[in-house]
């Protein structure tokens, strides 16, 4: 596998905050990559060193193979950035604002394949060119981002939070982009909370906690980790005693369920086509089971007054 990112034990250190402690990328050829770990987590401070406006305290990093704090100027010509929170010029257009950052890319306003390009994201993503950009809001900002990003082609996308503000139309519109950029070729690493757009885009997964990586692999490699949830029509929990490798067995509301390891499906299946069940349900382990792996203990929580704390933090009170 060709590595468009390579990073090798990246570390960023603000003064004490050590936002960055040893974290391993690697990203692929034509992958999409999906990035997640929540705020704070390092997933922003690694975005700004990919784009050269963070020069690492210590570590690799490699973008198309040269390092992007003494390349960055010739690397932005290869990459699109979009990220969480669009900032508008707030006196040009819209339109000024996508043909200024083509220009910046090295493409024209007036090359024509551009202007089709450029007309067909306008009107895919709903979108007024003519308004201030004062004026637009945090939806159409975000669109604005989009399309500049999208309007002239890249090798390498890079997406932080790119569908914060967006309704689930547009949100469909930005997934068919990403297959369409993706099969021209190109490689995206997306970063997002919304886990199930990461499931059905990305076909690597890397989740980072306290500034590492603590998994990466494919949806399927890391469901291992996971255990998946079996179910069938049943009104008490009797016939799980002769189910091999079931956990947590329980009836709820006329179903028997159980858990198995996700590697262990297989062993189960024997048993339950002698106990002859009905409705036999398999629901394989999400992603978002995968994230709260990690960050369980640290899922905010709200008391009774309101005030949201960690898990953590309602346990020592």
């Amino acid at each position: 596998m060709v590595s468009v990112i390579a990073v090798r034990g990246l570390a960023k250190h603000f003064g004490r905050v050590h936002a960055l402690d040893g974290l391993d990328l690697d990203v692929g050829e034509g992958q999409i990559h999906g990035f997640l770990g929540p705020n704070g987590s390092g997933k922003s401070t690694t975005t700004r060193v990919l784009l050269g406006l963070a020069r690492a305290t210590s570590g690799t990093v490699e973008v198309f193979g040269v390092d992007p704090w003494r390349e960055a100027a010739a690397l932005h010509r290869r990459i699109a950035y979009v990220p969480g929170d669009v900032s508008a010029w707030p006196n040009l257009s819209g339109g000024e604002t996508i043909d200024f950052v083509a220009r910046l890319r090295g493409v024209h306003r007036h090359e024509r394949a551009y202007r089709l390009e450029r007309e067909r994201l306008m009107e895919a993503f709903l979108f007024d060119p003519h308004k201030k950009g004062r004026a637009y809001s945090k939806g159409n900002r975000q669109k604005l981002a989009l399309i500049a990003a999208f309007a002239v082609p890249a090798e390498l996308y890079i997406l932080d939070e790119p569908t914060s503000g967006l309704d689930p139309l547009m949100a469909m519109v930005f997934q068919h982009e990403i297959a369409r950029v993706r099969e021209g070729g190109a490689t995206v690493l997306l970063s997002s909370h919304i886990l199930s757009e990461v499931e059905q885009l990305c076909d690597v997964v890397s989740i980072v906690r306290a500034g590492k990586v603590v998994e990466s692999g494919t949806l399927a490699d890391l469901r291992h980790l996971t255990r998946t949830e079996v179910s069938f029509a049943a009104s008490d929990a009797s016939p799980l005693a002769s189910v091999p490798d079931a956990h947590d067995l329980r009836v709820e509301h006329g179903r028997a369920r159980f858990t198995v390891d996700s590697d262990r499906v297989s062993s189960v299946l024997p048993a339950l086509t002698a106990l002859h069940v009905e409705g036999l349900r398999i629901e394989p382990p999400s992603l978002e089971e995968l994230f709260l792996r990690h960050y369980g203990d640290d899922v905010a929580v709200v008391d009774h007054g309101g005030a949201p704390r960690t898990r953590r933090e309602a346990a020592a009170r």
